[in-house]
């Protein structure tokens, strides 16, 4: 009998163990996604065309697809740790964990991408450290699946369906604001306040890593790759760039980011980042796929930087073809240089996107839904708030979204233990026959 009970024990710590290990891995899984919805569009297309699928889901499936994984680990990690829905989080949770777990292991033996993104650029594993993760968390979920009615409850039933729910409305509701704006936190090297060029630099006695930027350019039906180096005259057309790693050793934070001006051929890289000036950059990585619903407002943008000296670029990795036809639908004037496909989804999750640097320092991003107007750039920008760096910083940011988020739970689990746990109990004190509902 002693042993019996001692087993239970052991098996009700150990269930609620791992749903606790659970429930902290899947929530900031799923909060980090929600935050970068478009991190996620790109990771799933990596995996779509590792497998040979791209042309299976149209992009906006992908998306849709990327905002409702975020989700369902957000959900399984928030009703794991609170307790509720206990049957529908355990499932949820050994299903993702019995998906994951091999296409990890694929990925660490054959790898088609470089990582996983199972935490965005929050937190970056290795193929194989995910995969051991991953062996851990289906351990957890296997228990946690087996052993469910041990998970305690920290709400009623009469309460959870309110904590679901709010919980669900919350990580939608925020994926989209994400992706309608940018991210809230960002991660990334290229972030607000980052100084492009010392992130590109090599701390002394350090090995750099070789990269080696190719362009592919067509002539007369021949397509051939060339160099910084021997990049040739204007007579051959653009097809695509890319960055390849020839040499591997310490890798700075920024180590793709170059400016190969399309008129001239020339690399403006240090020259634009050395300038004490204000310099616009409106990254396009494809801009044949750019939205021009906010043209005008760019164009105007463009005359405000020409008016007052600033610098105004253009960035894409668009063949040279596309961007005539931009120039031409458009009526754009601005120069317009090549960039890395990958880094420039890198540097803002917007398609098109505008940031402003000083120094090299990014001061300021807009998606295309945010850009400055004419009721905001009413003077140099050296008068302006839109000069200076852009207030906040992530603690602040995360302060607000546990406001938003945990402020109405605490609110539902003080009804809960104030209000409908006292009347359970008076019911209880009234009729000691009748057991409280599991």
């Amino acid at each position: 009998m002693e042993t019996g009970r001692r087993r239970h024990i052991a098996c009700v710590a150990w269930t609620n163990m791992c749903r606790f290990l659970l429930a902290v891995v899947f929530t900031f899984s799923g909060f980090v996604k929600a935050v970068d919805p478009m991190g996620s569009f790109y990771k799933l297309q990596d995996y779509l065309a590792a497998f040979g699928l791209s042309s299976w889901f149209p992009p906006v499936l992908v998306m849709l697809g990327g905002i409702a994984l975020a989700a369902a680990e957000f959900c399984t990690g928030v009703y794991l740790f609170f307790g509720i829905r206990r049957k529908i989080s355990t499932t949820l949770a050994l299903l993702l964990m019995i998906v994951m777990t091999p296409l990890t292991l694929y990925l660490a033996i054959a790898d088609p991408v470089s990582d996983c993104g199972c935490f965005g650029d929050a937190l970056v594993l290795t193929n194989w450290q995910t995969f051991g993760k991953n062996l851990v968390l289906l351990v957890a979920s296997v228990s946690v699946f087996r052993w469910w009615r041990h998970i305690y409850r920290f709400l009623t039933l009469k309460i959870e369906w309110m904590v679901s729910l709010y919980t669900l409305l919350f990580v939608v509701v925020l994926s989209f604001y994400c992706l309608y704006t940018l991210p809230i936190l960002d991660f990334r090297p290229y972030k607000i306040g980052a100084d492009i060029k010392k992130g590109m630099e090599v701390p002394p006695g350090a090995k750099p890593s070789v990269f080696e930027t190719r362009f592919v350019l067509e002539k007369d039906g021949e397509r051939r790759e060339f160099g910084l180096d021997d990049y040739p005259d204007s007579t051959w057309t653009f097809v695509e760039a890319r960055t390849e790693l020839k040499e591997k050793g310490y890798e700075p934070p920024i180590h793709d980011f170059s400016m190969l001006e399309v008129e001239s051929g020339r690399d403006i890289t240090d020259s634009v980042l050395s300038s004490p000036g204000y310099t616009f950059l409106l990254v396009a990585h494809r801009i044949e796929e750019a939205d021009d619903g906010y043209i005008d407002l760019i164009n105007e943008i463009y005359d405000y930087s020409v008016e007052h000296g600033y610098g105004f670029y253009a960035l894409t990795s668009s063949p040279v073809e596309s961007i005539e036809l931009w120039s031409d639908r458009t009526g754009a004037e601005y120069p317009f240089c090549l960039t890395d496909d990958i880094t420039l989804k890198t540097i803002i999750r917007s398609n098109p996107g505008l940031l402003l640097l000083k120094g090299g320092v990014v001061l300021n991003k807009w998606s295309y839904n945010r850009l400055p107007d004419e009721y905001v750039l009413t003077g140099s920008l050296d008068t302006l708030p839109l000069g200076t760096r852009k207030p906040g910083d992530d603690l602040h940011t995360v302060g607000l979204v546990l406001l938003w988020f945990v402020g109405p739970l605490m609110l539902v689990l003080g009804l809960d233990i104030l209000v409908i746990k006292r009347r359970e109990r008076r019911k209880l004190e009234t009729a000691p026959g009748r057991r409280k509902q599991q």
